[in-house]
């Protein structure tokens, strides 16, 4: 049994299409507490992360918006999820990506507090390694994992309280990563499980040679789960799609394994953009994933109607 701490983030400063504010109540609305506590997990929602007020910062590039907005929801972020870890398993329910800005963080702060070493699992079409200065979109959803790594160019948010070494995190089920993004990824020592390696390998292997190097150096896991690492067929609600993305049993054999390993202590659900949605349709698929996080075997599907 585990003691699931719900952390909403309904932001959607990160990029530009408005919607993935009202992430945290969809998720909510399409049964998440409900579903862990079916599975004999205790349930706290802790309500919505309200940051502070906007700091009044500014950035050398012109592309960057929500700049303060930004930096005030990653302090909140990482301090929700820095108090929210000794006592149980924090679920963020976003939010564009930009909110791991903060989770990551957070998570690196209680890791070093455990003296464990934080390890970070990336389920995403896009590698999102950008910086503040780099982005030419201004969307800094796009810029968690630089900021993770403690590369330069991110003034004003704070310093990354304690980088994750490359070798630390895994990106897996990516397919569309521009040419400076490409290059910072050559340049540094992450896994890069892209489709074309998952279409060679299958899922098990890559996946279970990642979670052995966790389990290894008693390693804290922190799973960020976009929506775009689903193929938009069957998870449309999300801003950026990108096909061919993980199929159904794809992704929940993912959950499966990582639920097998024992190993993660923190998780985003993120990209979830309702006002997108059918009927639901991908906030459901997000929360039976969860479900399968949590323990749900394969036999235990709800029947659905599409």
């Amino acid at each position: 049994m585990t003691h699931c701490i719900l952390l909403g983030a309904p932001m959607d400063e990160g990029q530009r299409r408005p919607g993935c504010l009202m992430g945290p109540a969809a998720y909510r609305v399409a049964g998440l507490a409900q579903t862990l506590v079916a599975l004999n997990h205790t349930v706290e929602d802790r309500g919505d992360v309200l940051p502070g007020p906007a700091p009044a910062v500014t950035c050398v590039n012109p592309a960057v918006h929500h700049l303060p907005e930004m930096v005030a929801w990653t302090d909140a972020l990482r301090e929700a999820v820095a108090d929210a870890l000794p006592d149980g398993l924090p679920i963020v329910m976003g939010g564009d990506h930009a909110l791991a800005l903060g989770t990551v963080a957070g998570a690196a702060v209680h890791s070093r507090r455990q003296g464990r070493p934080l390890f970070v699992i990336w389920l995403d079409a896009h590698s999102d390694i950008h910086t503040v200065e780099t982005t030419t979109s201004g969307n800094l959803h796009g810029t968690p994992m630089a900021y993770a790594l403690g590369l330069g160019g991110f003034d004003p948010f704070p310093p990354f309280p304690h980088p994750v070494p490359g070798q630390n995190i895994c990106m897996f089920g990516i397919r569309s990563v521009d040419p400076a993004e490409h290059a910072a990824l050559q340049a540094i020592d992450i896994t890069v499980n892209d489709m074309r390696v998952l279409d060679e390998q299958g899922i098990v292997a890559p996946l279970r040679a990642f979670l052995d190097r966790v389990q290894a150096a008693n390693g804290m896991l922190h799973v960020s789960l976009d929506v775009d690492f689903l193929d938009p067929s069957i998870a449309p609600a999300v801003g950026t799609t990108v096909p061919g993305g993980a199929t159904f049993r794809e992704a929940h054999l993912v959950m499966e394994l990582l639920h097998e390993s024992g190993l993660v202590t923190s998780l985003d659900l993120v990209e979830l953009n309702p006002f997108l949605d059918d009927r639901g349709r991908t906030a459901k698929l997000m929360v039976d994933l969860v479900g399968s996080l949590m323990g749900r075997k394969v036999f235990d599907r709800p029947t659905r109607s599409f």
